[in-house]
C-alpha cells in the first residue's frame, strides 16, 4: 500500500459560528481521487486548508508529508492549484500568466518560459498562447487554469470543478487531460467536483463530504460493491428460489424478478462461492436463468446512501 500524499484526522473548521468541516478524517493515495459533494459541503474549504491558506481550528493535517501551514513555501512548491473562479487577469497574455506562476512556484525564468510553453501546449492552447486572458473562451480559460496549475511539474495537483461552464465535448477533453496528468506524467490529483458521473469516470478514489462530515472514502470499485454479492435475473419462482438461496447461507434481497445476494453480514464467502451457490440453486430448482452476473451500483447510489 503506497504512503498517502494527504492525510487528515479528525480536522475542524469554523468560520465564526459555522461548522464547515466537522472532524474530517480521510487519505488520499497517490493516482487521481475525487473529492465529491454537493455545493457548500466544504470542498472549497479544504482546498484552502491543503494549500496552507487557512489554519485548521483541530486536528491533523498532512500534504506530502507535511504541515501545509507550517511547511509553507516547501509545501506549495509540490503543489499545482487551479481555483473554481475564472477571476484571471484579462489584459495579460496566457504565455505570460502561466510563466508567472511558474516563477512563483520557484523556476528560473528561462525554465518558467519553457514550461509554460509545454503547459499550454500540452492543453491545447498552444497556437492561442499569447493571446490576452479576456478575449478567451470559458473552456480555453479552464485550459489555461489548467497549465498553471502544471507548469512547475508539481507533485499534486488541486483542481477545483475543473468542468465548469463547459460544453460535453470540451468537458470530455478536459478529463482526458486530467487522466493523462497521473499515467502520462506521474502526477497526482485531486479533483473536486461536484458532478458524479464525471468523478465515476475519471477517478480511482472518491471522498464523498456532506454537511462538512466525510460520509464515505475509499475506492470507487469498493463503494460500489465491486465483487460482492451477485445478481440474478429470473421469469419466475423467484420467491423459491430466494428461499433456497437463504437457506444455502446466502443473503438475498428482493427486487421484482430480480434477487440480489450478498454473503452473510460478517461471513467470508468469496464472489466465486456465490456464483457456485447460485448456480446450484437454480439447477435444483429448475428454474429458468436469464442473468447471473456480479451485483455493482453506481456512484449515485453511493452518493445519496450516505446523504
Amino acid at each position: 500500500m503506497p504512503s498517502p500524499i494527504i492525510s487528515a484526522v479528525d480536522v475542524v473548521k469554523r468560520y465564526g459560528t459555522n461548522l464547515v468541516l466537522d472532524r474530517a478524517t480521510f487519505d488520499v493515495l497517490p493516482g487521481v481521487t475525487g473529492l465529491l459533494g454537493a455545493n457548500g459541503a466544504g470542498k472549497t474549504t479544504l482546498l484552502g486548508l491543503l494549500l496552507g491558506l487557512h489554519r485548521a481550528d483541530g486536528g491533523r493535517l498532512e500534504v506530502l508529508g507535511r504541515d501545509p501551514r507550517s511547511g509553507g513555501a516547501e509545501v506549495r512548491a509540490r503543489i499545482g492549484y487551479a481555483p473554481e473562479h475564472h477571476n484571471l487577469p484579462p489584459d495579460l497574455p496566457a504565455n505570460d500568466f502561466v510563466q508567472h506562476l511558474a516563477e512563483v512556484h520557484g523556476l528560473p525564468v528561462s525554465e518558467a518560459t519553457a514550461r509554460a510553453s509545454d503547459a499550454l501546449w500540452f492543453v491545447g492552447m498552444g497556437e492561442e498562447r499569447n493571446r490576452p486572458i479576456g478575449t478567451l473562451s470559458t473552456g480555453q480559460r479552464q485550459r489555461v487554469k489548467l497549465a498553471m496549475a502544471i507548469a512547475h511539474d508539481p507533485d499534486l495537483v488541486l483542481l477545483d470543478e475543473p468542468t465548469d461552464g463547459l460544453d460535453p465535448t470540451q468537458r470530455e477533453t478536459m478529463l482526458d487531460l486530467i487522466r493523462r496528468l497521473s499515467s502520462d506524467f506521474g502526477m497526482s490529483v485531486l479533483l473536486s467536483s461536484h458532478l458524479l458521473d464525471e468523478v465515476e469516470r475519471t477517478c480511482r478514489d472518491v471522498v464523498i463530504l456532506a454537511d462538512g462530515t466525510v460520509r464515505a472514502t475509499g475506492s470507487i470499485d469498493e463503494l460500489r460493491g465491486v465483487g460482492r454479492g451477485v445478481t440474478i435475473d429470473v421469469d419466475s419462482g423467484v420467491g423459491e428460489l430466494a428461499a433456497d438461496l437463504t437457506r444455502r447461507g446466502a443473503e438475498v434481497v428482493l427486487d421484482g424478478n430480480r434477487l440480489i445476494v450478498t454473503p452473510p453480514t460478517g461471513g467470508s464467502a468469496a464472489p466465486i462461492d456465490l456464483h457456485r451457490i447460485c448456480r446450484d440453486a437454480v439447477a435444483d430448482l429448475g428454474i429458468p436463468l436469464r442473468r447471473l452476473q456480479n451485483r455493482t451500483v453506481s456512484l449515485e447510489d453511493v452518493f445519496l446512501e450516505v446523504q
